[in-house]
């Protein structure tokens, strides 16, 4: 078996010290170009691998990665999951993946085993839903106390210190309200499954703004709210026997693939008789019928974003780094739900 190259051979090699070796592998602007590259090249050409438990040691750090997810069959989450892979793939960093289920109690014991038993650098998370609920972030700032940094996305605590990656949740229901009502809608009624949560109650107020600025009176009552999925087409029911709609908004694509489902069983014609919109671009949204018109969050981007602002964190080991929130950009991504907007040129 042929015998494994270390630093201190590619060191008596090219006749530099092992730190220099070292700096150079690791892209330091401690050595100059021509050094880096001709190490670089050297360590290249003899197939160097560095050896992950002296990098530890030498480092002070694991290069692994705690990703708290609440759940991997929500096709937003599991997007997100590709991207903060992805960028931690490229950065060199492994990554140890628990699925919480929202639950509270599930997000306090994985984070504790994490954190005290598997030599985390840092963690990557969305909050439970129970989390939120509870208003319980003490576990968090016991994490950050302890030195490890977190960053959170989409499901952020404001009340917590530590980067943050969102989306600006109101903006993008008011951008997906007007487009219902530049598109000729009158009568749009919202549909919450999320109505306790932040990023619920986000998305409820740029509905209500968008119909405030088109001087829509705002009906309590086409605002609906439900949580339990089995639920959906008899609620969403209720609304259609009660009240004339010409739009709709959700909080989801499951819930605004059931008001479609409901609608068709009324006789009505989508989008002639009846527009929907629904937030998250998944898989559902593309596959139903009609297709779906959705609030894209790019949750791949956010999870990219989230793992670059970890890395960057932890390489930087400055615990006087003031904390900050990246606001990804929502995107509405028009299909067959919803009326095409007839720009009149002049």
């Amino acid at each position: 078996m042929k015998k494994k190259i270390t630093l201190k051979d590619i060191a008596n090699e090219l006749g530099v010290s092992i730190s220099t070796v070292s700096k150079a592998l690791n892209d330091s602007f401690e050595i100059s170009v021509e050094t880096k590259k001709r190490i670089q090249d050297y360590a290249k050409l003899h197939n160097f691998k560095p050896n992950t438990l002296a990098v530890s040691l030498q480092t002070q750090r694991s290069k692994t990665l705690g990703i708290i997810i609440p759940n991997m069959l929500n096709h937003f989450f599991a997007m997100a999951f590709s991207g903060i892979e992805k960028v931690a793939n490229q950065r060199g960093y492994k990554i140890i993946t628990c699925i919480t289920n929202d639950s509270y109690q599930k997000e306090l014991e994985t984070m504790d085993l994490l954190a005290n038993g598997s030599d985390i650098d840092g963690f990557i998370l969305s909050m439970s839903k129970e989390t939120e609920k509870k208003n319980d972030f003490q576990h968090f700032k016991n994490i950050i106390e302890d030195g490890i940094p977190i960053v959170m996305f989409d499901r952020a605590a404001a009340e917590i210190k530590c980067d943050k990656v969102i989306v600006n949740d109101e903006e993008g229901a008011f951008r997906a309200v007007n487009h219902l009502i530049e598109t000729g809608c009158k009568n749009i009624a919202f549909i919450s499954t999320m109505p306790d949560y932040a990023i619920g109650k986000l998305r409820k107020e740029g509905y209500m703004r968008a119909l405030k600025n088109a001087s829509i009176k705002i009906d309590e009552e086409m605002m609906i709210e439900v949580e339990d999925s089995k639920k959906f087409e008899e609620v969403i029911g209720k609304l259609f026997a009660k009240k004339k709609i010409d739009g709709v908004l959700t909080t989801n694509e499951l819930s605004a693939i059931s008001t479609m489902k409901v609608a068709q069983k009324k006789g009505l014609i989508i989008p002639k008789d009846i527009s929907v919109i629904g937030f998250s671009n998944g898989i559902l949204s593309r596959h139903s019928n009609p297709k779906l018109t959705t609030v894209s969050q790019h949750a791949e981007i956010m999870g990219e974003t989230a793992t670059h602002m970890l890395i960057d964190a932890i390489e930087k080991n400055n615990p006087a780094y003031e904390s900050v929130t990246k606001v990804i950009k929502t995107t509405l991504v028009e299909r067959e739900s919803t009326n095409k907007l007839v720009k009149i040129i002049k």
